[in-house]
């Protein structure tokens, strides 16, 4: 009789909290990396603000190419202070508790970013596309209505996609163990935690990541290579330069983006013999694409470094160059 009213109270025993121990294995020196942290942090805000400034008061940017970029700008600055402000209270402050509700919504935020910084980077890839093998037509078919169009569809398609990650999460029993060992609520890490079988949440984050990721991705590099075969046709060097250089900012991006996904994907078979490492890679993953896009694009566009350097008072110098 005892043992059966011990099984029935630990049965509706709920945990009201999560703790975010922060990266397994390393707690003794991990505040150490939150000044690098940090740093990133403010340069991808300070970049990514940079850019939808400059792309709103320069009119030469008021086109499909870079309305897009200031669509990834904006989900960059909301990927990254989804998750960094938590990390840096955890590393500064020892603010290692959260909610479960909270959790549970930072599992929706990190998915719904990371699959429209993928959605993003798809509908760039369909820009080139359209501006190298239909030059022609590319006005009437890219243009500010169909920019809209393919931002709302990602939106939604994101939006509503990623929703069962954190109701499922929501549905499982938290009866004991309340520790993450983790700088973020990671929808797997947090399901781990559950005293009852979380197989259909790791089926559904499996099936979430082929559609959304693996979808965007082989449709990138599907419109990459027929982008390839079109200028191997031309018959100019100087044209297959050009029509080359017009896209290398973009293919620059989704192969550090496609790659990162993969990386960390191969990292978590190390993640029990050397588990701080899937966590750290996890948590640069989701910082330095938003400090390092907007860089790579101001470096290997002319056009936007030159709104760069008049937003921030350079105007005359360039002028006189």
């Amino acid at each position: 009789m005892d043992t059966t009213l011990s099984i029935t109270n630990s049965s509706r025993l709920q945990v009201s909290e999560f703790i975010l121990v922060g990266l397994p294995g390393i707690h003794e020196w991990q505040h150490w990396l939150s000044l690098p942290l940090a740093l990133l942090y403010i340069l991808a805000l300070i970049a990514n603000i940079l850019i939808l400034i400059t792309i709103q008061h320069e009119p030469s940017l008021h086109q499909p190419m870079y309305q897009l970029l200031g669509i990834l700008a904006i989900v960059d600055i909301g990927l990254a202070t989804t998750i960094m402000p938590k990390i840096l209270a955890i590393l500064w402050f020892d603010a290692k508790a959260i909610s479960l509700h909270e959790c549970f919504a930072q599992i929706y935020a990190i998915h719904t970013f990371m699959g429209m910084e993928s959605g993003i980077f798809l509908c760039m890839a369909v820009d080139r596309y359209v501006a190298i093998c239909y030059p022609l037509q590319y006005s009437s078919i890219v243009n500010e209505a169909s920019v809209i169009k393919a931002t709302l569809s990602m939106v939604l398609r994101n939006g509503l996609l990623t929703i069962p990650l954190p109701v499922l999460a929501a549905q499982r029993h938290y009866c004991s163990r309340n520790e993450i060992d983790h700088c973020l609520c990671s929808n797997l890490g947090v399901t781990s935690l559950a005293c009852d079988d979380a197989t259909i949440n790791r089926v559904c984050q499996l099936a979430l990541a082929w559609v959304t990721l693996g979808g965007d991705m082989g449709l990138v590099f599907a419109s990459y290579a027929l982008i390839v075969r079109s200028v191997l046709r031309l018959n100019s060097a100087e044209a297959t330069s050009k029509a080359l250089s017009t896209c290398s900012s973009h293919l620059i991006l989704i192969v550090f983006f496609y790659t990162a996904v993969i990386v960390l994907s191969v990292t978590h078979l190390a993640g029990r013999k050397v588990p701080f490492i899937p966590v750290l890679f996890n948590v640069l993953h989701n910082v330095m694409p938003p400090a390092f896009n907007p860089m790579v694009y101001a470096l290997r566009t002319q056009e936007l470094r030159v709104g760069f350097q008049r937003v921030l008072g350079l105007g005359e110098n360039v002028s006189r160059k």
